[in-house]
C-alpha cells in the first residue's frame, strides 16, 4: 500500500483536532454505528478541559489505495519541543489558518521549523463560515509569512484549500462545493511525496515516549531504513553514537485509526511504536546491532523559565495527597524529563528541592496540575527566567514576541502597562472591527503574570499570544507586585466575622471555614507592606448579643486563584502549596521571627 506521512500544524484553537475528527469519520475509519467523542485526539482530561493539544499524537486512515499517517501537533509554543521532534517523522504538513485571525505566532513558529527541514506545506484556510472571515487578506498574510521565513520557490508555490472543519468540508474555492474533506485528502496524496527510504539495515529515531502498564516503555518513530519484526535483536545509540542498551523488540505496533495494533513487520517509511527496551529514550536511535552511526537528532531550543519544586513542609502536609516524600517527587520529575526533552530537572544543594526548567509558565503549570491529579503534594516557588552569560560576562535574557489583539479603547492602557514591563512596541495596526493588533518585543520576566492583568484591563476581550524571539541584553529592573499580603498569625479555621472586619485592609483569598496556619497568605494588603492578621477571632458574645447574629455578615466574594494565577502572583519570598484538593499561598518562612531575619539578611546582602 502507498504511504504518506503528514503533520497538521496550526495556532491554538484554529481547528486542528476538529479537522482530524472529520478526516477519520469521512475516510471510513469508524463503523456507521460506532460511538465517537468530539475532539477524539485530545485524549487526557487536561487537554479536554483546556481545549488545547499538549502531546503530539499519531493516527492513521486509508484514503482510496493510500495509507495516510497523520500527526496532531500542539498549538502552544510552550510545547514546541514536541513539534520540533515530530516534524522529522513526516514528509509534508497541512498549515491550518483561521479565516478571520490569520497566521498567528505559533503558526509562524512551527512553519519556520517545517520550512527549514524542507517540507512543502499545503495551506488550508479554515473557519470560512465565520461572519468576519477575510480569506483574501489572510492568504496574502500567509504568503508574506512564507517570504519572511525565506521559503524557497517550491515552498512558495503552495496549494490552497478553503473550508470549515466544523461543517465537514474543504474545497479549492471559498464557495465550495461544500460536500466533504475529500479534496484535502486527494491533495495530500498528490502533493506530499512518499517517504524516502534509505538502503541498509533497520534504523529508527525515537521521537515520542509513552509508558504502558502491560508493555512497559513504548518508543514511537519513523523507520528510516530496513524492517523491524517482533523478537528482533536491536541496540539503542545515543546522539553521540554510544550504545545505551541492547535488547529485543517484544512488540511492533502500528497506528490504525485511533487504535494501535500489533503487526508482524514494520516497513521502512512507516510510523510505528516499539516495546521491549528499558533505557532508550527520545532522540536515541534504535537500530540493527551492525549499525554504529546514529541518525542526527534535531537540537531542541533551550528552556527559558525555571521554577523550584519542593516538598510540602507546611502544617497541613499529607492530609490530601499520598505522594509527599522528596524521593517520590524526584522520581516523577526525572520520568517527565525523560519523555519531554524541552524540560530539564536539576538537583539543588537542598535535598528536598529541585530546579525544573521549561519553555514557559503554561508548560510548568501543566506539569504541576498533572502531578497534583496523581496525588502529589508539593510547594513551588516563583518562576525565574534562565539567563545566558556571554564571553564578556554580560547577562542576556529571553525576549519574546508578543501579539495582542485588543479593542481600540483599551490599546493605550495595554501599551502603557507593557512599556512599564520593559517591552518595546514594534508594530501597531488595525485588525478590523474596531480592534488593533499590537506587536511587542518583551522580556520574559515582564510577562510573568501579565495575562490575568491584561484580561481584567480589557474586560476579557483581548487575545494574547507570545513566542520566544531571541536572547537579548538584560533590560534592567522590572517592578513586581505593588501590594503586600495579609498573613495569618495563627492555626485554625477562618471565621466570617474576622474576615468581615479585615475587608477594609484588602480583598481576601479565602472563605470562612477554611483551615489556615501561621504564615499562610489569606488576602492582599491594600498597601505595599505585609501585615499579620487574625482570621480566627469570632464575635465576643454577651447576654445582649446572640450568636445567630454572626451568620448575617455579608462578605465580599474572595479572589479565586487558579494555579497559573497563583504562580504569577507570588513574590520571591513566597510559595504556592499545591495538593490534590487545594491551592494555597504561603510565605517561604512560616515563623514571623525567621521572616524578619531573612529580610534583614537580604537587606545586608543588597547593601
Amino acid at each position: 500500500m502507498k504511504l504518506r506521512n503528514i503533520a497538521i500544524i496550526a495556532h491554538v484553537d484554529h481547528g486542528k483536532t476538529t479537522l482530524i475528527d472529520v478526516l477519520l469519520k469521512q475516510s471510513g475509519s469508524f463503523r456507521d454505528n460506532q460511538r465517537t467523542e468530539e475532539r477524539m485526539m485530545d485524549s487526557n482530561d487536561l487537554e479536554r478541559e483546556r481545549g488545547i493539544t499538549i502531546l503530539a499524537k499519531v493516527t492513521s486512515l486509508v484514503w482510496k489505495d493510500t495509507r495516510i499517517n497523520i500527526v496532531d501537533t500542539p498549538g502552544h509554543a510552550d510545547f514546541g519541543g514536541e513539534v520540533e521532534r515530530i516534524l522529522h517523522m513526516v514528509d509534508g504538513a497541512i498549515i491550518l489558518v483561521d479565516a478571520a485571525e490569520g497566521p498567528m505566532p505559533q503558526t509562524k513558529f512551527v512553519l519556520s521549523k517545517a520550512l527549514k527541514i524542507g517540507l512543502k506545506p499545503i495551506v488550508a484556510i479554515n473557519k470560512i463560515d465565520k461572519p468576519e472571515e477575510r480569506h483574501d487578506d489572510v492568504l496574502n498574510e500567509v504568503f508574506d509569512l512564507f517570504s519572511a521565513l525565506e521559503a524557497n520557490h517550491e515552498q512558495l508555490d503552495f496549494p490552497v484549500l478553503y473550508g470549515s472543519a466544523k461543517q465537514g468540508w474543504m474545497a479549492m474555492e471559498p464557495t465550495g462545493p461544500k460536500e466533504s474533506v475529500g479534496p484535502l485528502l486527494d491533495l495530500v496524496v498528490e502533493h506530499v511525496s512518499a517517504p524516502t527510504v534509505r538502503p541498509g539495515p533497520f534504523r529508527l529515531l525515537a521521537t515520542t515516549i509513552q509508558a504502558d502498564p502491560f508493555l512497559g516503555r513504548i518508543l514511537t518513530g519513523r523507520i528510516a531504513s530496513g524492517t523491524v519484526t517482533p523478537n528482533m535483536s536491536v541496540h539503542a545509540l545515543s546522539r553521540d553514537g554510544k550504545v545505551i542498551e541492547r535488547g529485543r523488540i517484544s512488540k511492533v505496533l502500528a497506528f490504525r485509526g485511533l487504535e494501535r495494533q500489533a503487526i508482524d513487520v514494520g516497513e521502512a517509511g512507516d510510523i510505528v511504536s516499539l516495546a521491549g527496551l528499558q533505557e532508550a529514550t527520545v532522540a536515541d536511535t534504535l537500530a540493527d546491532p551492525s549499525v554504529t552511526e546514529p541518525i542526527a537528532a534535531q537540537p531542541i531550543d533551550p528552556p527559558t523559565l525555571s521554577m523550584t519544586f519542593r516538598v510540602n513542609d507546611g502544617p497541613l502536609a499529607g492530609q490530601d495527597g499520598d505522594k509527599v516524600q522528596s524521593r517520590v517527587i524526584r522520581a516523577r520529575l526525572l520520568k517527565e524529563a525523560e519523555g519531554n526533552v524541552a524540560l530539564q530537572v536539576r538537583e539543588t544543594e537542598d535535598a528536598d528541592s529541585f530546579e525544573v526548567s521549561g519553555r514557559g509558565e503554561l508548560q510548568l503549570a501543566i506539569l504541576i496540575e498533572t502531578m497534583r491529579r496523581e496525588g502529589f503534594e508539593l510547594t513551588v516557588g516563583r518562576p525565574h527566567v534562565v539567563y545566558q552569560v556571554d564571553e564578556n560576562g554580560d547577562r542576556h535574557e529571553p525576549i519574546e514576541e508578543v501579539i495582542i489583539d485588543v479593542d481600540d479603547e483599551y490599546s493605550g492602557n495595554v501599551v502603557q502597562k507593557l512599556q512599564e514591563r520593559r517591552a518595546d512596541l514594534i508594530e501597531m495596526r488595525p485588525s478590523g472591527h474596531g480592534r488593533t493588533r499590537l506587536v511587542f518585543h518583551a522580556p520574559t520576566r515582564g510577562l510573568i503574570g501579565y495575562q490575568s492583568e491584561l484580561m481584567s484591563d480589557t474586560r476579557g476581550t483581548a487575545i494574547f499570544n507570545r513566542l520566544f524571539f531571541e536572547y537579548g541584553p538584560h533590560k534592567g529592573e522590572i517592578s513586581s507586585r505593588h501590594t503586600g499580603v495579609l498573613i495569618s498569625n495563627g492555626d485554625g479555621d477562618s471565621v466570617a466575622y474576622a474576615l468581615w472586619k479585615l475587608e477594609d485592609r484588602g480583598p481576601m483569598l479565602i472563605e470562612p471555614g477554611v483551615k489556615v496556619y501561621e504564615g499562610m497568605i489569606v488576602g492582599e494588603h491594600t498597601r505595599g507592606n505585609d501585615l499579620a492578621v487574625n482570621v480566627l477571632k469570632g464575635k465576643q458574645l454577651t447576654n445582649i448579643r446572640s450568636a445567630g447574629k454572626d451568620e448575617a455578615v455579608a462578605l465580599t466574594t474572595p479572589i479565586k486563584l487558579t494555579l497559573e494565577k497563583a504562580l504569577s502572583y507570588i513574590n520571591d519570598d513566597e510559595l504556592v502549596e499545591v495538593t490534590p484538593k487545594s491551592i494555597r499561598l504561603r510565605k517561604a518562612h512560616l515563623d514571623p521571627h525567621e521572616r524578619k531575619r531573612a529580610e534583614r539578611a537580604k537587606g545586608s546582602d543588597a547593601a
